[in-house]
């Protein structure tokens, strides 16, 4: 090892050693609850046999601030490019017609989907979501109340808490989580919203730290694992990595089709898939529009936020696909 990887691999120590301090719980948390057993048991089948992916319609698109609405019959061709080498689908709303992608998903035969709500306070959104899953009770194993709410001051962590508590109230038969960054997790405050989780959707992104441009790819999905080992210190139900990964473009930030494809072909041999903990692929397609506007008016994204996709706007594959195995056929 070259003196160099050495001190990358001594910073990456060094993090993991604050972190660890960060989080001074007194012992794992999670909620273990009957009623969401059956939807967990269906949510760890896919996690360990199958795979999940992070998923947009490729028509909701948001333009000045205001959303198209989702089309079926494009849902459909999204869903039909996925659907070989994913089983399971993570959302991230359920408005402006994202909630019939359970629809669309039932009727290809994808075994798990995981139903975003982006608005936490929004009754229309999640009473979509709920009505989804009345629709398709063996599909919807569950919902995710909020992504990254926290951490963009959206909301507090009591405020997510109280959201997680009303739906429970309401679909006590479904899994209940919400998704935030890893280290939001790790903060002893988050301990609260931890003990209301029926599983743990989390974001775990390396090109965000400060050392990704020094490290190799291997490095970086290490940093996956380590954190994901840290999570389930703290948490003792499933985790499930719903973003992580490295976009193709801007290449002058040193972002490359290329490393997609060696960072995912690395977490694939390091991070095994158990009932445990999983990671989903981030994300299905890429959203060009992103770069002129937000998901809330105002707030724009940076320049790689359009290029996450596994494939282009257009579905066509990206080079990660070739590294990412077709699906033997299971029943559900």
């Amino acid at each position: 090892m070259s003196l160099i990887q050495s001190l990358r691999l001594a910073t990456l120590l060094v993090l993991f050693i604050v972190l660890a301090r960060a989080s001074a719980f007194a012992g794992p948390v999670c909620q273990k609850r009957a009623e969401a057993t059956p939807a967990l048991r269906r949510l760890g089948d896919v996690m360990m046999t199958g795979r999940f992916v992070a998923y947009d319609p490729t028509s909701l698109q948001f333009v000045n601030g205001q959303a198209t609405h989702a089309d079926e019959a494009s849902m459909l061709e999204d869903l039909k490019v996925l659907r070989p080498r994913f089983d399971g689908l993570i959302t991230y709303t359920s408005a402006n017609g994202a909630d019939k992608v359970a629809d669309v998903a039932a009727k290809l035969g994808y075994r798990a989907l995981i139903m975003g709500i982006y608005d936490i306070a929004n009754r229309e959104e999640l009473d979509n979501a709920l009505a989804a899953a009345k629709r398709h009770p063996e599909l919807v194993v569950g919902l995710s109340i909020g992504n990254e709410v926290a951490f963009s001051k959206r909301a507090t962590l009591d405020q997510i808490v109280s959201a997680v508590m009303g739906v429970r109230r309401r679909a006590p038969n479904l899994a209940l989580t919400t998704t935030e960054p890893f280290h939001i997790f790790l903060q002893p405050a988050a301990e609260p919203l931890l003990s209301q989780l029926d599983f743990m959707l989390v974001n775990v992104h390396p090109i965000y730290e400060s050392w990704f441009r020094f490290i190799v790819d291997e490095n970086a999905a290490d940093f996956v694992v380590q954190s994901v080992d840290k999570l389930a210190e703290v948490y003792c139900g499933p985790i499930l990595v719903k973003e992580t990964g490295e976009p193709t473009a801007p290449g002058q930030a040193g972002y490359t089709p290329t490393r997609q494809a060696l960072f995912y072909d690395a977490l694939y041999r390091k991070f095994p898939s158990t009932r445990a903990r999983a990671f989903a692929y981030f994300c299905a397609f890429d959203a060009p529009w992103r770069v002129n506007d937000g998901l809330v008016l105002g707030i724009h994204p940076g320049p790689e936020d359009s290029h996450w996709g596994i494939y282009d706007e257009k579905r066509r594959p990206k080079p990660v696909v070739n590294v990412v195995p077709i699906l033997p056929k299971l029943t559900r």
